[in-house]
C-alpha cells in the first residue's frame, strides 16, 4: 500500500425503505419478520426505524460494526439476529428492549468491555449467543437474566466458568467449547442439566456385540438368582418380558 494512502474501507450497499419492505415476511407462527441478512450493508439503514413494530429482525451476515442507539424503537422484538458482521460495540439502549427472547451476537468483535450492562435488563431473554467472539469474561449484570436458558459462549477466550451464570436457576445449557478453560468446571456448577433415560429397543436392532453382553449378564444374574431366590424377583424385575397381549407397549 502505497505511503500516505488509508487502506479502503468497503463502502457497503445502500438499503432503501422501499427494498427495506419488500424484505418483510410473515412467518409460519404469524410474527412479522424484517430480513436484511446477505445485504453488504455496513450501517443498519435508518429508513427501517419506519417499520419498527415487527417481530423479528435479522441483519445477520452483513457488515455492520457498530448497533445504533434508536435498535430502542423496536419495541415488539422477539429476535434480533446479527451474528455474522463486524460488531465492535453495543449501544445501552438495547437493554429496552423488554419483549426480546433471543439475542445472537455470535461471529462477531465484541469483547467484554463491548458489552453494556443493560443486557441485564433483558428480563425475558431466554437465548443468548456470544459465540465466537473475544470475550475474556461477561458482565455481572448478566446473573440478573432469570428466564435465560440456553447460551452459546463457544470458541471465546474464556479462562474459567463465567461466575455471573450461577446465579441463573432457569439455565438448561452452556456452550463452552473451544475455550481456553484453564480449571475443571465444579460438578455443582454444571449449566447442563443431564437426565438419564432408559430406552427399550428390540433384540433385532441390538449390534451382535450388544446381544452377547446382554445374554452374558442376563445368565449371571439367572445364577445369582438360583443361589439367592429370595432376591430373584428384584434382580430379574427389568428382563423379564411383558404378557403377551402388552408387547406393543413394550416395544
Amino acid at each position: 500500500m502505497a505511503k500516505g494512502k488509508k487502506a479502503r474501507q468497503p463502502k457497503g450497499k445502500k438499503i432503501t425503505l422501499k427494498m427495506a419492505k419488500s424484505c418483510l415476511q410473515l412467518t409460519l407462527d404469524g410474527k412479522r419478520r424484517l430480513d436484511l441478512s446477505k445485504k453488504e450493508i455496513t450501517a443498519v439503514p435508518k429508513c427501517i426505524l419506519q417499520l419498527c413494530d415487527v417481530d423479528e429482525l435479522d441483519l445477520s451476515r452483513n457488515l455492520i460494526k457498530k448497533l445504533p442507539d434508536f435498535i430502542d424503537r423496536f419495541a415488539n422484538l422477539h429476535l434480533l439476529d446479527l451474528h455474522s458482521n463486524q460488531l465492535e460495540q453495543l449501544p445501552q439502549t438495547i437493554g429496552r428492549l423488554q419483549n426480546l427472547l433471543t439475542l445472537n451476537l455470535s461471529h462477531n468483535r465484541l469483547t467484554a468491555a463491548s458489552l453494556p450492562s443493560e443486557l441485564g435488563l433483558l428480563g425475558k431473554l431466554q437465548n443468548l449467543n456470544l459465540g465466537l467472539n473475544q470475550l475474556e469474561t461477561l458482565p455481572a449484570s448478566i446473573g440478573a437474566l432469570r428466564e435465560l436458558r440456553h447460551v452459546g459462549l463457544f470458541d471465546n477466550r474464556l479462562t474459567r466458568y463465567p461466575a455471573c451464570l450461577q446465579r441463573l436457576k432457569s439455565l438448561e445449557r452452556v456452550n463452552l467449547d473451544g475455550n481456553p478453560i484453564l480449571t475443571e468446571q465444579p460438578a455443582d456448577l454444571d449449566p447442563i442439566r443431564r437426565v438419564e433415560t432408559l430406552h427399550l429397543v428390540k433384540e433385532s436392532s441390538l449390534c451382535a456385540d450388544c446381544v452377547s453382553k446382554f445374554q452374558t449378564e442376563r445368565r449371571r444374574l439367572e445364577e445369582m438368582a438360583k443361589a439367592e431366590p429370595v432376591k430373584s424377583k428384584l434382580l430379574l424385575a427389568g428382563l423379564i418380558p411383558p404378557r403377551s397381549d402388552d408387547q406393543e407397549t413394550w416395544r
